[in-house]
């Protein structure tokens, strides 16, 4: 079973795996800074590709690469 752990967006990195309340999956391809928010691009599992931006300190569902993955800063 996977794990899903909660990280500020300021933690999140290109190949973080975000994951919806309904269990819906998408993969980080591009982060970057937009004024004071952290503008984060993703690919759905389907192939559909969208963005949002977010605080640096709001909080995204991620799936846990593992141990020993070591943790990436945007900011």
């Amino acid at each position: 079973m996977a794990t899903i752990e909660l990280r500020q967006t300021r933690q999140l990195a290109v190949g973080d795996t975000l994951v919806s309340v309904d269990g819906s999956s998408y993969e980080i391809t591009k982060l970057t800074r937009v004024g004071r928010g952290i503008r984060v691009h993703y690919v759905s599992t389907d192939g559909r590709t969208g963005r949002f931006t977010a605080a640096p300190e709001a909080i995204s569902r991620v799936l846990d690469a593992g141990p020993g993955t070591p943790a990436s800063h945007v900011a």
